[in-house]
């Protein structure tokens, strides 16, 4: 069993863990949450050894070998699965001796111990490994150094599964992965034979591949069991004991502190007063409920739809060079409330794909109609790496709105989720999650008819993730969704196109299809059992799918009739201001008194017009919000 036991550790002086203690059982494999900075990248490193505690220690079962993805990429010119491959230094040593051992007693030696660990069936599991995680025969024969940095990771974490460590520990895996390679990993993951701690927000990875969840909040660790929805639905039933147990304490030290306070001064009943005191200082008080809400996201709508199809192909090709194009053939059309996931393996075209649709990349053959007309928001995580470091949030908005009052720039920026301070924090200081927040606001800011999201999620927690599905269900114009995160695609996209072969497709069937069809092609193995309660859900998934788009629809007219009442209201209002106005002058009265009269009787028209409005607008927002209450818990 690996042991965590009262760890404490600190960083510039704040609490990161402080008397942290958990215990993992051998063989489980544990997903570690928490919210972004709570410390589970600190943590792995301890568990590795990469880090010393302050105080407490690790313990771990003797001679189990940890692995952990290296933070360097490979590089260099050995081959692919050379790289992997050497990366047994056991094995590697072995062979190299047994080439030049003259001792028969001793090159019998070599060979038993290269029996005992597999080493003859090394090169073919090696290559399996490397063939998951996307890389064909021909690519596993090519220089690491030819790789860019996400395909180097990808060898990296190769070679740490090839390892198979009995303690694997994994940081965010699926940030260099496509969708393909992450359906590939969580099968292996489950059929893993070892211990896994693996820190991931990515939700049908955590209720996959993962037996029990190690949550970190507050700089304490609680294990739960099961995969993550059923660590949300045993941590909001410990919520609500806790709550229900701190009412009824608060409700107990209300009425010792009154009796103390009544009698503490009473000869008589000073012993029990003072007993009293001692008996509140020992109680211990229940913490409050200290879950702070994740912020939402706010996509603003088109100001004016436009009638579908906004965009359409015909006998497209695309490319970098004219006599080689990367996509050819592209006949497909996208509707107005298209929302559309993209799949394939990464280097197949799909982000060449979104910079056609973005128009950052013009057609080498065939018509793309429709495209001047639409307006396209485009989100891509390498632009991450573009925001200028030594600019703050509050900068970009003030070139978006030159015009605007600080206040209104303010004001829009606090729709995304920053405050006064973090508006006015340098890019370069910012996390991975806030730098995202801000490029979808500056991606989604002209109120685009349709927005295009490659990678989104990278550096979002889980809660931060729901809360973007939730902005794409109110969203009104079209989606087209690049992800590796399944859960995602699944909750947000009717329509599956597939990115394969030189060309654009749509896919007919549902995501359980998807990836049984690529782990058949990838040959993955399942050596565990999969989670019966994980398994029943899966069968829902193109149900829940198709009532996305159902959902979005019931949703759409309920949204406008409110916010036609609120125009109304608004409007109203206005007529009467300006009437207000009017009869306000004394000189109306004795130039015009039928003028005024006529404004009076018009006013109090206009006021009964408005308690009927506001009444229409009232009841059409409860019934939006409870339909939307409805449509996120279904």
């Amino acid at each position: 069993m690996l042991h965590i036991n009262d760890l404490s550790y600190r960083i510039e002086g704040r609490p990161i863990f402080e008397g942290a203690t958990a215990g993992i059982p051998t063989g489980h494999k544990v997903g570690l949450v928490g919210r972004n900075g709570a410390g589970k990248t600190t943590l792995l490193k301890i568990i590795a050894g990469d880090l010393a505690p302050d105080m407490g220690s690790i313990t771990v079962p003797r001679a189990a070998r940890i692995g952990h993805v290296a933070q360097e990429a490979p590089g260099g010119n050995d081959s692919l699965i050379d790289w992997v491959l050497n990366a047994d230094t056991e094995r590697a040593a072995l062979l190299s001796e047994a080439e030049r051992a003259s001792d028969p007693h001793r090159i019998a030696e070599i060979h038993e111990r290269l029996n005992d660990i597999g080493a003859h069936a090394a090169p073919a599991r090696a290559a399996q490994i490397l063939a998951g995680l996307g890389f064909d025969e021909a690519a596993q024969q090519r220089a690491c150094g030819s790789l860019s940095g996400g395909w180097r990771m990808r060898v990296a974490l190769a070679a740490v599964l090839f390892l198979e460590p009995e303690i694997l520990l994994l940081d965010e895996p699926t940030n260099y992965l496509d969708l393909e390679g992450a359906m590939w990993l969580e099968s292996y993951l489950r059929s893993y034979p070892h211990t896994v701690v693996i820190v991931s927000h990515d939700r049908d990875l955590l209720n996959r591949a993962v037996t029990a969840i190690l949550h970190l909040d507050r700089g304490k660790l609680t294990f739960y069991s099961g995969g993550y929805d059923d660590f949300e639905e045993a941590r909001r039933e410990k919520q609500r004991l806790e709550l229900k147990l701190k009412k009824k304490q608060d409700e107990e030290r209300r009425r010792i502190q009154v009796f103390i306070d009544r009698f503490k001064a009473k000869a008589t009943k000073a012993a029990q007063a003072q007993s009293r005191v001692k008996a509140l200082a020992k109680m211990q008080p229940i913490a409050a409920q200290l879950d702070e809400r994740v912020k939402p996201f706010h996509l603003p709508n088109p100001a004016k739809a436009l009638a579908s199809p906004l965009m359409r192909f015909e006998d497209v090709a695309i490319g970098y060079a004219a006599d080689t194009p990367v996509l050819s053939g592209l006949n497909l059309r996208i509707d107005q409330d298209d929302r559309i996931a993209l799949l394939g393996q990464n280097g197949n075209g799909k982000s060449t794909f979104a910079k056609l649709i973005a128009g950052k990349l013009a057609p080498l053959d065939g018509k793309v109609f429709g495209a001047n007309r639409v307006d396209v928001g485009y989100f891509a995580q390498h632009q991450l790496d573009e925001l200028n470091p030594l600019k703050t949030p509050y900068d970009h908005m003030l070139a978006l709105m030159p015009e605007a009052t600080e206040a209104q720039r303010r004001t829009r920026l606090g729709t995304y989720g920053f405050s006064a301070d973090k508006a006015d924090t340098k890019c370069a200081k910012l996390s991975g999650g806030e730098k995202a927040r801000l490029l979808l606001a500056l991606s989604a800011f002209h109120a685009p008819h349709l927005l295009i999201l490659d990678e989104p999620t990278n550096h979002l927690d889980v809660d931060s993730r729901e809360a973007l599905i939730h902005a794409l269900a109110e969203f009104e114009g079209a989606v087209i969704l690049i992800s590796h995160d399944r859960h995602l695609i699944e909750a947000c996209a009717d329509r599956l196109w597939v990115v394969r072969g030189g060309t654009v497709k749509s896919y007919d069937g549902d995501m359980d299809s998807y990836r049984a069809d690529l782990l058949a092609e990838r040959g993955a193995t399942t050596r565990g059992k999969s989670n019966g309660k994980t398994e029943a859900k899966a069968d829902t998934r193109a149900e829940q799918r198709r009532a996305a788009a159902d959902k979005r629809a019931s949703l759409a007219p309920l949204k406008k009739a409110m916010q036609t009442a609120e125009k109304q209201v608004e409007k109203l209002n206005g007529e009467i201001a300006r009437l207000d106005a009017k009869l306000a002058d004394p000189q109306l009265y004795a130039k015009d008194p039928q003028g005024a009269q006529s404004a009076a009787i018009e006013r109090g028209q206009l006021a009964k017009k408005l308690n009927e409005v506001e009444e229409q607008w009232l009841m059409a927002s409860e019934e939006y919000e409870a339909a939307s209450v409805d449509a996120a818990e279904a």
